[in-house]
């Protein structure tokens, strides 16, 4: 078994790891094998980065042979003891499974169950669409972020390559073998502002500024939008827009800008209890039987869950899920909420803050 060691001099981390956990407790984690089957392939390489002393460092592993695959083991699971985070990139599905059923081959008790797995894939993957990426490849998030390599070469490709080193031994090839998985683990380290997108749907959101603009459509019909300026906790390292659900969203760095349609309509608000309202179809309201009782009896009807509402013709704001209270529908089966944009709710900094998060995370989740 050969083993390497890569001290990354002068490397900063540009996104702030220690939020998620003490820098010197995490452990990065890549690995290398013949094939995608535990059973049947080899497991030739595992690459691992931390931190010590003020630097980043990357660890190798290297299987000169199949015989020396329990080396591997051995020699990774006795240093990553010294660790509580575990983080990778789609390890869950691959690199973790992988070793585990290798250790259980070989009889050793070695698992995962005293790490905290940290999955940057998994983190991202959800936001593919709203990043505009074609897929969540490891490399493709390189390009996106403007990260270069000089390894050129696929995992799948290095199998072959790492067959001929088996029966030659030429260093050349275990220079391509090692340098791709080096630069799989550092690429790990220089994606990790990629996880502000992340923070961008998951960590509070700051309104710094919010004021309501008016435009005319293309029709030449006045409308009315709300716009928010805000504020991120984690800097966006690429600039993003996006447009969904009738709203815009512009973010670079810590700033970005949201705008929402003010809807200036009537809609109606639903009372739950419609068995203790009267319908009055004159009105086309309801009215509490406490009162509608003096109501003439033929100038009323029994309120029912879809009549059971007052009317009111105001300034609204859409939601996706009852954020603010009383929400108001423009029929009983309708799916379309919203809240009306009250002087009270216009002083509410903090409330148009959660609303920006509410509503970038339902522009995310659009196809």
């Amino acid at each position: 078994m050969k083993y390497e060691e890569i001290i990354l001099n002068n490397f900063t981390l540009k996104y702030p790891l220690e939020r998620l956990a003490p820098l010197d407790r995490i452990l990065f984690l890549d690995i290398e094998t013949t094939g995608l089957t535990s059973a049947t392939s080899q497991l030739y390489l595992i690459g691992c980065a931390f931190y010590k002393e003020g630097n980043w460092q990357i660890k190798q592993w290297f299987a000169q042979s199949a015989e020396e695959e329990p080396e591997l083991l051995k020699a990774f699971f006795a240093f990553a003891k010294d660790f509580s985070y575990l983080m990778h990139y789609n390890g869950n599905a691959f690199d973790l499974p992988y070793l585990k059923q290798k250790s259980a081959q070989y009889g050793f008790p070695y698992s995962f169950g005293n790490f905290e797995g940290i999955d940057i894939y998994r983190r991202i993957a959800p936001y593919k669409n709203f990043l505009k990426l074609p897929n969540c490849k490891q490399k493709t998030i390189e390009y996106f972020l403007g990260i270069s390599r000089e390894d050129t070469y696929s995992g799948r490709e290095l199998i072959s390559i790492y067959k001929d080193y088996l029966s030659s031994h030429d260093y050349n090839l275990y220079h391509l073998l090692l340098l791709h998985n080096s630069e799989d683990i550092k690429g790990m380290l220089e994606i990790l502002p990629v996880l502000s997108y992340y923070d961008l749907f998951n960590n509070s959101i700051k309104a710094r500024k919010v004021q309501a603009n008016y435009y005319n459509d293309i029709h030449g019909i006045p409308r009315k939008e709300l716009l928010m300026k805000l504020v991120f906790a984690s800097p966006l390292p690429v600039m993003i827009s996006a447009m969904a659900k009738g709203c815009h969203f512009k973010g670079e760095g810590h700033e970005g800008t949201l705008i929402v349609p003010i809807y200036e309509e009537e809609l109606k608000y639903f009372y739950a209890n419609y068995k203790d309202y009267y319908y009055l179809p004159v009105e086309d309201a309801a009215m509490h039987k406490s009162i509608a009782s003096y109501v003439d009896k033929e100038y009323r009807e029994q309120a029912t869950a879809s009549t059971c509402y007052t009317r009111k013709f105001s300034s609204y704001l859409p939601q996706w899920d009852i954020l603010a209270e009383p929400f108001f529908k423009r029929e009983y089966k309708s799916n379309e909420l919203f809240f009306e944009l009250t002087d009270e709710i216009k002083k509410d900094r903090q409330l148009f803050s959660d609303y920006a998060s509410h509503v970038l995370n339902v522009m995310a989740v659009q196809p």
